[in-house]
């Protein structure tokens, strides 16, 4: 069990739980489209075992099983995301009534049971149609995502509780565009520049174009790493801060303070759109919360033979979670009061903290984990950070990405063949926390 009280964290902070559509939803069919992440998993050697999201977790058909889960937890909220290929299955153009419908049920399901939706617009999974016409390097993208959102606010908006336009843009652009782990796999610093810049412009567009149809308490989700040398030497030291300023400052810079940081912009410079600045007034669009996702540090060193990024990361010495990521709960601590100080003043949510562990529904590792983080969260509220939520990632064991489905970062344990979902260690931990029982419908 955690060593925290609910009390602790201030009476109307909220606890949920967050997922992804494609990570869960499986349900290809009744009109949906195709995503990048579909043609990405078809393509040998991208993802372990080429694993799909053809069915991950059936949540699709599953999904009030699922909300029991959220439910008896004691959960507050649950943060999902939309389709994008779902609901307009071109990426534009004609919407998928059967698309509508299930979200309706979702959305619908959540409030029976006293959940509040935490909606995120785009977590990754772009219409492969709109890919076709150049997806992320294409500044159009900026407005076919505007148009979806507006959609979205129109037709969910008035039962969402907050809606966030991306999720993660550095995995969205660097990831995705440079280093070509992530659909569509590309390693072009062109790419990544182009796409760096778009999915902020996108972002911006959108909250725009959502309060433009009476949309509120609107923001953006963002992962952070807190870099470090790996050494005390100048050269690591410099590196580090580079990292910081790729993963990090890019997009707290553009986003708050209207220009992108003139280290990263010295290699970037070269390869952004023409006339970007004249965008940052739309980057900067004022934002009514901020969610931050975190999971571990970096060490970094000095790599001149490396090139445009001069750098790279080195094992650190501390535990490791199942996917190789340092535990460092101090990081969150740090990276929520970072941006308190130097940023802005909003509230802040955490929307994602979780860790990979082994098969099994034991596992008090997570827990540790969790109650460690839970910790750091108390500390940036008692250091000022106006820290209103936590949303542990994941509530199911799901398909993660180009890992496939052999990384586990759920509070509940899916067998992926029978689909029999049992809650773990962790979801009882915080089913304590936040009702005092240990109990579930879900056995």
């Amino acid at each position: 069990m955690f060593s925290h009280k609910r009390a602790d964290f201030g009476e109307n902070f909220l606890f949920g739980a967050a997922t992804a559509a494609y990570q869960i939803e499986g349900g290809q069919t009744d009109g949906r489209g195709s995503s990048i992440w579909d043609t990405f998993s078809a393509t040998p050697g991208n993802v372990h075992n080429s694993e799909t999201g053809k069915i991950a977790c059936d949540h699709y058909n599953r999904w009030p099983e699922d909300l029991d889960l959220l439910a008896d937890g004691g959960f507050d909220a649950y943060r999902f995301s939309f389709a994008w290929p779902r609901l307009i299955p071109e990426g534009t153009g004609t919407v998928n009534q059967k698309g509508i419908d299930f979200y309706d049920r979702l959305i619908d399901g959540m409030l029976e049971r006293g959940l509040k939706p935490f909606a995120t617009l785009y977590h990754w999974d772009l219409p492969s149609a709109l890919q076709d016409k150049g997806g992320w390097l294409n500044r159009d993208i900026a407005n076919w995502f505007a148009d979806y959102a507006v959609l979205v606010q129109s037709h969910f908006g008035d039962r969402l509780e907050t809606t966030a336009t991306i999720n993660e843009p550095w995995c969205v652009a660097f990831l995705s565009h440079m280093l070509g782990v992530h659909a569509p796999g590309y390693r072009d610093i062109r790419a990544a520049a182009r796409a760096s810049h778009h999915v902020l412009l996108a972002h911006g567009t959108a909250i725009n174009a959502m309060r433009a149809e009476g949309g509120k308490n609107l923001g953006i989700v963002c992962n952070f790493e807190v870099a470090q040398g790996a050494t005390g030497k100048p050269e690591d030291m410099g590196a580090a801060r580079l990292w910081d300023g790729i993963f990090n400052r890019w997009y707290l810079d553009g986003l708050f303070k209207g220009k992108y940081p003139a280290d990263v912009l010295a290699h970037f410079a070269p390869h952004m759109p023409d006339d970007f600045a004249d965008d940052m007034a739309v980057v900067s669009t004022p934002l009514d919360w901020f969610g931050v996702n975190y999971y571990t540090r970096g060490l970094y060193e000095h790599a001149p033979e490396r090139g445009a990024f001069p750098l790279r990361k080195v094992d650190g010495p501390l535990e490791k979670t199942a996917i190789g990521w340092e535990i460092f709960p101090e990081g969150l601590e740090e990276i929520l009061t970072r941006i308190s100080a130097d940023y802005t003043d909003i509230p802040l949510y955490v929307t994602e903290n979780g860790m990979a562990e082994v098969e099994g529904t034991d596992d008090p590792r997570r827990v540790a984990y969790y109650d460690g983080h839970l910790g750091a969260v108390l500390a940036a509220q008692r250091r000022g950070a106006d820290v209103r939520g936590y949303f542990g990632w994941s509530l199911l064991d799901n398909y993660e990405w180009a890992e496939g489905y052999d990384k586990r970062f759920g509070l509940v344990h899916v067998d992926y063949k029978t689909q029999k979902r049992t809650p773990k260690s962790s979801y009882r931990a915080f089913q304590s926390l936040l009702t005092g029982a240990n109990r579930s419908r879900v056995a």
